[in-house]
């Protein structure tokens, strides 16, 4: 889908299928695709279920499954500087990265240590975010981003033992050289979001490793023991960052009196979860057909984001792959989303419906046929019975995958872009997909307008929480946080009309 622009084409960047084979692993929470070794790829898929779960059984959270569409998608590219073209702009520092998106959330990550135990740059990155993930996926709200980024160094240094044990807590020797050569961060800047953010210093500075040693002191600490709960507490009642520290921490000067004491201790305290704790799930992989690994490239680039451009560069390539493999159904598919991309609509549908007269069950197929009857269907003679073809499209996916995301929110927004008051069904079916992705920031902005337009003001406010308070700071942030004084005030004024009606 058109959504972010790359730099040239990217054909270079992969291993041919030639050179060699692509293998898919899948498991419960995620769908890895690597040109590497299918025990190497077997080995990062178990690594990385054992850290979900080290995660679930720390928190205490129920061991649950994401509907298969919903997992995170995540692409094994050759090496560091494949990552970065994909990354696009010119940070010569990025080791990896990630895209939550509901329904498509991926990350893209170099190629991944051989041995089982042991973790690559791009794989300690994708620890890190997927921590965020996790931590997005377990909250209401938006935590401070000192919160939010020691929570993901604490988890992101993970270590995985031979005995198939998870050591978490750990220290990192990148952050150990942060907090001793750079820049402190005063407490009150590091405590407070959107300070830190207008004051930071233009010099690096040890916000991270700062971030990492408080919330490891506060997690571990018996002289602060329940502060960090207290502390999460205050701010889902709506204390500001401030003043929730003060009540929960007391002293600020005392705390960071405290934090510098911490970080003098020669030795540090860890979890380490045994691996009969820890419940991976069956792990599936198989050596990708060579119509789907000729494809995957493509379909990289694709689910990465293009502009018109790529796109139209990118279609010539995946047609080129359609003609040798006629007759895949993931060809066709790929297909269909590179047609889609490139403005085709109905050349999107015929391949979608040549990859499900193949396959019934392709999802993918279904999603793109979908968004290419929605593109036409403002522009059809009977604009009303097309955007019921469309809904129908939307429903039979529904029907196959009924926790995917993607299909509820497509079926609200028809009748929103189609100009009418959306049912309660899809009302209903919004809000379903946020509580499946809640790390959609598009989809919680969707969710609060309608909130907005059905006049409940404090669902509206409470939706609106996680982008208002997003420690990383953006437009929508700011649109977010003017919606959101906009729905407490409006529920304050309700309140207000009813105490005085109820009087009167």
């Amino acid at each position: 889908m058109i959504r972010f622009f790359l730099l040239g084409l990217l054909s270079l960047l992969f291993l041919s299928p030639a050179q060699a084979a692509w293998h898919e692993a899948s498991s419960d929470h995620f769908l890895i695709y690597s040109n590497q070794k299918e025990k190497d790829v077997k080995a990062f898929a178990e690594r990385l279920e054992r850290y979900h779960d080290t995660m679930r059984f720390l928190f205490n959270r129920p061991a649950t499954k994401p509907s298969p569409s919903n997992r995170v998608t995540i692409y094994v590219v050759k090496n560091l500087g494949d990552v970065r073209d994909l990354y696009g702009g010119k940070n010569k520092y990025v080791g990896g990265f990630y895209i939550p998106r509901a329904g498509g959330s991926l990350a893209i990550v170099a190629k991944v240590k051989s041995s089982r135990y042991e973790m690559s740059q791009s794989e300690l990155i994708l620890l890190h975010e997927y921590a965020h993930h996790f931590l997005i996926g377990s909250a209401a709200r938006a935590y401070p981003r000192w919160l939010s980024e020691g929570f993901a160094e604490f988890y992101g240094t993970a270590k995985f033992g031979s005995d198939g044990s998870v050591s978490v807590g750990l220290s990192s020797k990148g952050r150990a050289y942060e907090l001793a050569l750079a820049r402190d961060v005063p407490i009150e800047l590091l405590l407070d979001t959107k300070a830190y953010g207008e004051k930071k210093s233009k010099k690096y500075d040890s916000f991270y490793g700062q971030s990492w040693a408080l919330y490891h002191m506060l997690h571990f600490s018996q002289e602060r023991k329940g502060q960090l709960s207290d502390y999460v507490s205050r701010l889902a009642q709506g204390a500001d960052e401030i003043s929730a520290a003060k009540q929960a921490f007391g002293a600020l000067k005392e705390l960071d009196k405290d934090l510098n004491s911490y970080l003098r201790k020669r030795k540090i305290t860890t979890y380490r979860i045994p691996a009969n704790y820890l419940n991976i799930g069956n792990i599936d992989v198989r050596r990708l057909r060579a119509g789907e690994a000729a494809m995957i490239p493509i379909l990289i680039r694709s689910k990465r984001g293009v502009n018109e451009e790529q796109a139209a560069n990118l279609l010539v390539e995946a047609r080129q792959v359609a003609v040798q493999h006629p007759s895949d159904p993931a060809v066709l598919t790929a297909l269909a989303e590179a047609e889609y991309d490139a403005g085709n609509d109905a050349e999107a549908i015929t391949a979608a419906n040549q990859a499900l007269a193949i396959d019934a069950n392709s999802i993918n197929a279904y999603v793109q046929k979908g968004y290419a009857l929605a593109r036409m269907a403002p522009d059809a003679e009977d604009e009303a019975a097309a955007w019921k073809k469309m809904r129908r499209q939307f429903v039979k996916l529904n029907k196959i995958e009924n926790d995917h995301p993607i299909p509820l929110i497509q079926f609200y927004r028809s009748y929103r872009e189609q100009g009418i008051e959306p049912p309660t069904i899809a009302v209903d079916g919004l809000a379903r997909a946020l509580e499946l992705a809640p790390y959609d920031n598009g989809l919680r902005w969707m969710m609060a307008n309608e909130f907005m337009e059905q006049k409940k003001y404090d669902w509206a406010a409470h939706t609106l929480g996680p982008l208002a308070h997003n420690p990383h700071q953006s437009e929508m942030t700011e649109r977010a946080l003017a919606l959101l004084k906009k729905a407490e005030a409006k529920a304050l004024e309700a309140k207000g009309q009813k105490e005085t009606a109820v009087g009167s």
